[in-house]
Parts: C-alpha cells; sequence; structure tokens
C-alpha cells in the first residue's frame, strides 16, 4: 500500500501545484517566449518543474529522509532545482547551469557514495577513482540529455516515464525498496505534470523540471543495476535510457562537424527532424514514444543476458532511427500530408446509431462507474489501516471543498475521486463461492467492455466535447503502457495482479474524466459514490 500512496501522494501534490504556478509565473518572469528555435507560437509559463520536483520529493523526503544516499539524493535535487528555476526567470547561460549540474552531482556522488561499479565487458569490479570520475560524466551527460529533448509537448516527460516505469519494475522485481519509492514518486509527478502539458501545452517544465528528470534517471539506473539487482547487464542501461543519450551525442557530434559552440542550443534534435520532415506535432511525439517503448521494454526482457547481445540490439535499435533520418533529409523526402480537421462522423445518425453509438456508452458508464466504488468498497475483503486514513482525509475534501471553491472544474475534486478510485481498485476484494476460478476473466471482461465503452463515447461525442476530450500523445503513451503491462504480466511470468491493477486503473481514470466532462454540475452520481465509497472505507478499517 505503501508504493500507492507513493505514486497517488506525488501525483495530487504535482496536480494542484501546477495550476498555482502557472498564475505567479508572469510575477516570477518565468515564461517561455517563442523564437526561431522554438514549435511554440505564444508565451506560455515555464513553471511545469514545481509540480515535477516537489510533488516527487514530497514522499521522498517523508519516507527516506534518514538514509544518507537519499539526503545526498534531496539536497542534490535541490541544488539543481534552484539552478533550473533561476535559469527558467532569467536565462543565465550553460556555464552557470553547468556549475549547478556539477555541484548536484557532487554532492550525490561524494557525500551520497553513488558510484559506478561495474562497465560492460569489462570483468570484476573497475578502480574506485575512475568509477567516481565515470559516474560524474555520466549524470551530467543524463541530465543534458533529458533538458535538450524537452523541445515538444509531452516529450521529456514521456521518455522519462518510459525508462522510469521500466526501472520501478525491475525494482518491484527484484524486492521494491527505496529505489521503488523514488521511482514511482517522479512518476507520480510525471503524472500530474502531463495532465497540463500535453499537445497543446497550457504549462513547460522549464530546466527545473527536466534537469531533475535527468537526475533522477540517471541515479534509478545507476542504483538499480549496482545494488538493487547486481545480475542486471550493465549493458542494459544503454536501453532503459533509451533514444535522448543517443540523441546528445549525435547532436555533439554535429556541432563539432560543423564548428559550433557545444552547449549552444541548435534545431537539430531527433524531434526538429522529424518536424522538418513533414510530421506534424503529435505525429513526431508519438513515433518517438513508440520507439523509446520498444527500446526499453528490450532492456527490460534482456536485462540478464550477455553483453554483447544488448549492445547489439542497442546499435541496431538506434541505427534504424538515424540512419532512415539521414537518408530521407539527403533524398528530400516529406511525410505525406493528410487532410486535417474534425473527422468525418455524420451529422445525421438513425435513431438506432444514435442510441447505441452515443446515449447508450454515455449511460452505461454513468451507471457502472458510480456502481463500481461503492460496490468495491463495500465488499472489499479487508480494509488497511491506511485505505481508512485516506479515505477519511477525502472524505473530508470532498464535504468541504465547495464550501472555499465555487469552481465547478475542481482541481482538487478530481484528486480525490482519482484517489478512491485507486484504493478501490488496490484493496483486495471478497469473491462469491463459485467465483474464484472464474475472477481474471469476469474482471477483463468488465474492464474491456468498460473500455470500449469509453472509446465510443469518446469518438462518437458532440463536437464540444470532443474539443475537450481530444486524443492527445499522452493517451497513445498510456495505452502502451497498459499493453506492455499486460504482456509482460501474462506472457513474460510476471506479476498477473499487478499487471491487471495497472489496466484497471487507467481505464477508470478515463472513464472518470469523461464523466468529469459529462456530468458539469458539481454534486453528481460519481462525486457522491466517491463520497459513500471515502466513508466506507473509513468505517470498515475501524471495524
Amino acid at each position: 500500500m505503501t508504493y500507492l500512496i507513493v505514486l497517488v501522494l506525488s501525483m495530487a501534490v504535482s496536480l494542484a501545484l501546477v495550476p498555482v504556478m502557472v498564475r505567479l509565473a508572469p510575477h516570477l518572469g518565468m515564461i517561455d517566449q517563442p523564437d526561431a528555435r522554438k514549435v511554440h507560437a505564444r508565451p506560455i509559463a515555464r513553471v511545469g518543474g514545481w509540480g515535477i520536483v516537489l510533488g516527487a520529493l514530497t514522499p521522498i523526503v517523508w519516507l527516506l529522509h534518514a538514509e544518507p544516499v537519499y539526503q545526498a539524493f534531496i539536497l542534490g535535487a535541490l541544488v539543481l532545482f534552484a539552478f533550473g528555476v533561476w535559469d527558467d526567470a532569467r536565462q543565465i547561460g550553460h556555464w552557470p547551469k553547468f556549475l549547478g549540474q556539477l555541484l548536484a552531482v557532487g554532492v550525490l556522488v561524494f557525500h551520497g557514495g553513488v558510484e559506478v561499479t561495474r562497465l560492460p565487458f569489462l570483468e570484476g569490479a573497475i578502480p574506485h577513482w575512475f568509477g567516481v570520475g565515470f559516474t560524474v560524466v555520466a549524470l551530467i551527460g543524463v541530465i543534458n540529455a533529458l533538458n535538450h529533448s524537452d523541445g515538444l509537448d509531452g516529450l521529456a516527460a514521456g521518455e522519462s516515464l518510459l525508462s522510469l516505469s521500466a526501472m520501478a519494475l525491475l525494482s518491484w522485481l527484484a524486492g521494491g525498496g527505496a529505489v521503488l519509492v523514488v521511482a514511482l514518486a517522479t512518476i507520480g509527478g510525471l503524472l500530474g505534470f502531463l495532465r497540463y502539458n500535453t499537445h497543446p501545452a497550457r504549462v513547460f517544465m522549464g530546466d527545473g523540471g527536466s534537469q531533475f528528470l535527468g537526475y533522477t534517471v540517471g541515479f534509478v539506473a545507476i542504483q538499480l543495476v549496482h545494488v538493487v539487482d547486481p545480475r542486471i547487464s550493465p549493458a542494459a542501461v544503454a536501453l532503459l535510457l533509451g533514444l535522448p543519450v543517443v540523441d546528445i551525442l549525435v547532436v555533439l557530434k554535429r556541432r563539432i562537424q560543423e564548428h559550433r559552440n557545444w552547449f549552444r542550443a541548435t534545431r537539430n534534435h531527433v524531434h526538429h527532424r522529424l518536424l522538418d520532415l513533414g510530421f506534424v506535432h503529435q505525429e513526431s511525439v508519438v513515433l518517438i514514444y513508440s520507439f523509446q517503448t520498444l527500446v526499453v521494454a528490450a532492456g527490460v526482457l534482456l536485462r540478464y543476458q550477455p553483453d554483447w547481445l544488448i549492445l547489439l540490439v542497442w546499435v541496431i535499435a538506434m541505427a534504424s532511427v538515424f540512419v532512415p533520418l539521414n537518408l530521407a533529409e539527403r533524398v528530400g523526402w516529406r511525410a505525406p500530408r493528410r487532410p486535417t480537421g474534425e473527422g468525418a462522423i455524420q451529422a445525421e445518425m438513425g435513431r438506432v446509431h444514435k442510441f447505441f453509438l452515443v446515449i447508450a456508452p454515455r449511460r452505461f458508464l454513468e451507471i457502472v462507474v458510480p456502481l463500481y466504488l461503492v460496490v468495491g468498497a463495500a465488499l472489499a475483503a479487508t480494509v488497511p489501516k491506511d485505505v481508512g486514513l485516506l479515505g477519511a482525509v477525502v472524505a473530508a475534501l470532498l464535504i468541504v471543498e465547495p464550501v472555499f471553491n465555487r469552481n465547478l472544474h475542481s482541481v482538487l475534486r478530481r484528486i480525490a475521486i482519482y484517489v478512491v478510485l485507486a484504493a478501490v481498485v488496490f484493496v483486495p476484494q471478497s469473491v462469491p463461492e463459485g467465483f474464484q476460478g472464474m475472477r481474471s476473466g469476469l474482471q477483463l471482461l468488465f474492464f474491456g467492455v468498460v473500455g470500449v465503452a469509453v472509446a465510443v463515447a469518446v469518438k462518437f461525442s458532440p463536437r464540444r466535447r470532443r474539443v475537450e476530450f481530444e486524443s492527445t500523445a499522452m493517451d497513445f503513451l498510456m495505452v502502451f503502457l497498459m499493453f506492455v503491462g499486460l504482456v509482460y504480466g501474462y506472457i513474460s511470468g510476471g506479476d498477473r495482479d499487478a499487471a491487471l491493477f495497472l489496466v484497471k486503473l487507467i481505464v477508470l481514470w478515463y472513464a472518470a474524466e469523461l464523466l468529469f466532462i459529462e456530468r458539469r454540475e458539481r454534486w453528481n452520481p460519481l462525486t457522491f459514490s466517491a463520497l459513500a465509497a471515502a466513508v466506507l472505507f473509513a468505517l470498515r478499517s475501524l471495524y
């Protein structure tokens, strides 16, 4: 249950903090102005990093503050965040930023003792002096790789989310622990931020967020391979980090060949090159997400294989990106253009079609999701004390929130309902006699029907609703995570309950998001059922 609380707490802090910082951004001078190198055409607040960093650090400080290595991690993260915020507000240049990176990494390595001890193809441990130097260089490299990949809406956040999800899975399979807390806390901060950053973005993460992501991804990778599960090949890190590291190396090679300043930002990263080939914003992001997903999944599946095999797969994967890119640029190829617009949904529908495609899916979700909340809370086999405490807090929040907040689109209310949904999915359910053997199949059937209802409801929404629930690259990312979780849980021998938990949570959150848009009033069936489920959890944990 602790891991679920870490994920939900970090996401809640991030979701609540980002809108506050957006309002403060103009007063802090943290506005990203468009220019020739950037792809946005209007000023956008550069404060999303506040949600990511403070959302992630909240559970980390709460649970890990007593351990020296995590004290060093927290201190280094705060140093890096301070320099990142300074750059977001004042554009301090690359040398002060590099100094901040060096200070943060120095704290982590020399005070926290974080160190690379093994390298591919080398037997035994490498010398301490070399390991320390390599660790400093590698961490600074990953920080800058993620920092420079932050060029399209949701791109750096999505790439980091995929890498951290894979490393969280491997940490969990090796017994969990503190590294899993760090990975899940950062994932929660990212999910809260992505709510506002998917195209078209309402906020950017800025250097304060992107540098923290590189710092955390590098730290988790080192701890995973050298501390948590030393059986993992050090070569697997190349696959788990994926595209951003290779992209920055290719960009540096180009800058050197063209005799440019190594540190001056240029418009020749992979995402820029895809845009120049004629792919639109979302297509470019989805292509990179797809590649990153495949590479990271390969890292998970090949983690115990020989170094030569892992690096061969890595070389082939990277060549499959950069060779076609170079060839397309040389021959002048451009992506074929497709018509833009809302799509060809018939304006006139027959009564039967309208009932089954427009009315029925919404009515089904309006009944089934609230019912699932109440029945799930009532039939829970056991309610842990921490779930009961969470239920009491959520119930109080739902009751008190309308008094202090007149906004019908309250972020706090959404967070409270998301938390209750996660708790209902998490707690074990009592199964009636005779249904134990069919439990997994019935669950998949139920959530499959709910998922189809959500998809149909979104596809055939009225135009104004369809605009509000427009599909984004984050939706693609969530579907991929759900698919990978199912494949790993059911084919690769992983934990099936964990795979089902991921699927159920994503499906229910999307259903809730649709109901938020459909039912504008504050007190609707979903809100009432969330309150009832929270109260049930609170009461049942006492008895």
